[in-house]
């Protein structure tokens, strides 16, 4: 067992077997409840626009749900996180956060037996209810799993997280899909959802348990003594740095919804093809995250420099003409993010001081997501005035991401 964190008193010593067995069995745990709560809200994102549309809502109106809803998962969590450091209550809030979600998404399956405005409005309450679980769960989860990490290898335990979350990201939508497609609605799909929703609740309980033994005791504990709090300028330089490339890079990220409008706006994919598009990459998101998050672990940040490169690729391949050439595009796209959602999360837990460690991934998530917000933007404006200058922008943008993270490992190095 780690020593305590210093000014933080002990646990109490278990006489369980702890280590890597039980670190393990945490990890695992959780990616298998993300898995299930990934077929759960994954399914919602994929349908919002045609589930709000199908109620009578505006190009408008879907617009402003999902921008409240993304807004309210990423910038809840500087409130979530720095909450999380305060109670230190991390199994509490994961299991508030999931319970949001799970509860959430299934109830959509009566918005159309409703109808009207009503059903309209249950709706968009329901998927702003699920993103904002997201943002309860996401920096205690986190701190449990970079905790988990710390016997197992950070890296390690991130991306075994990943791999399980991706397989759920590729499942969800595919059994909506094939019901609706059965069906012509979405009501059966979305009331089929209650069952990994409810099994992922079950197992995240049994994982708290193994989780007492196992990775409790090395969590920082409550005192009288306030949480220390965390403060941009009080963070190491090097993590500055770090920040810094990740808006860099996440800013120069072409997204899926571009790269989707391009091949449906050119011919190259039909509607319905789109989908398994989305899932394939899913897919190779989730080898990619193994390898990304292994490697992390042997050479550290130095793994990064892969993506800034191949991120200017992207672009250059998914925004062309042809069918095959945008298709690898597209699989590159998940390459690059299963990078960004696994191995840049794992370099927060080898960053600052564990007792703030739920603070700093929530201060990472709002970077992430404010920084996709824009870069979205971005794209769209750029690709509606000339490809090839979408192209540049994102060249010049990962040429200083790359800049920030070699004076990042600098100042580590220092």
């Amino acid at each position: 067992m780690a020593r305590p964190e210093a000014g933080l008193e002990a646990g109490p010593v278990s006489t369980e077997p702890t280590g890597r067995r039980g670190a393990y069995r945490v990890v695992a745990g959780f990616g298998v409840v993300s898995l299930l709560a990934d077929m759960v809200y994954e399914t919602a994102r994929s349908a919002t626009g045609p589930l709000l549309a199908s109620l009578g809502a505006s190009a408008v109106l879907v617009g402003v749900v999902s921008g409240v809803g993304e807004g309210s998962a990423l910038l809840l969590r500087l409130f979530t996180g720095p909450l999380a450091d305060r109670t230190r209550a991390y199994w509490r809030l994961a299991l508030t956060g999931y319970g949001m979600t799970v509860v959430s998404v299934p109830l959509l399956a009566f918005a159309p037996i409703v109808g009207g405005p009503v059903g309209l409005v249950a709706a968009a309450v329901l998927l702003v209810t699920e993103r904002v679980g997201k943002a309860v769960r996401t920096p205690s989860r986190d701190v449990l799993i970079a905790t988990a990490g710390r016997q197992l290898g950070a890296g390690r335990a991130f991306a075994v997280h990943q791999l399980f979350d991706q397989i759920g990201a590729a499942a969800g939508p595919l059994l909506l899909a094939g019901t609706a497609a059965l069906t012509g609605n979405y009501t059966l799909g979305f009331a089929l959802l209650a069952l990994p929703g409810a099994a992922a609740l079950a197992l995240l309980l049994a994982v708290r348990r193994a989780g007492r033994a196992a990775i409790d005791p090395e969590l920082p504990k409550v005192t009288a003594a306030p949480a220390r709090r965390l403060r941009l300028a009080g963070l190491p330089a090097d993590f500055r740095w770090y920040l810094l490339f990740v808006v860099l890079s996440t800013l120069g990220f072409t997204g899926f919804g571009l790269l989707s409008f391009n091949a449906v706006h050119r011919g190259l994919a039909s509607v319905a093809l789109v989908p398994v598009g989305y899932a394939a990459a899913m897919l190779v998101d989730a080898g990619s995250a193994v390898l990304t998050g292994l490697a992390f672990d042997r050479i550290g940040r130095r793994v990064l420099f892969v993506l800034p490169p191949l991120a200017v690729l992207v672009p250059l391949l998914g925004l062309s003409g042809s069918f095959a050439t945008a298709l690898a595009g597209v699989l590159l796209w998940g390459f690059l993010l299963g990078v960004q959602e696994s191995t840049l999360r794992a370099a927060v837990a080898t960053a600052v001081p564990a007792e703030v460690r739920g603070a700093a991934y929530g201060l990472f998530g709002a970077v992430v997501g404010g920084a996709t917000a824009l870069g979205g933007v971005l794209g769209g404006a750029l690709y509606s005035w000339s490809v090839p200058a979408l192209v540049a922008v994102v060249a010049v943008l990962q040429a200083a991401a790359l800049f920030a993270l070699v004076i990042s490992g600098r100042r580590a190095a220092v």
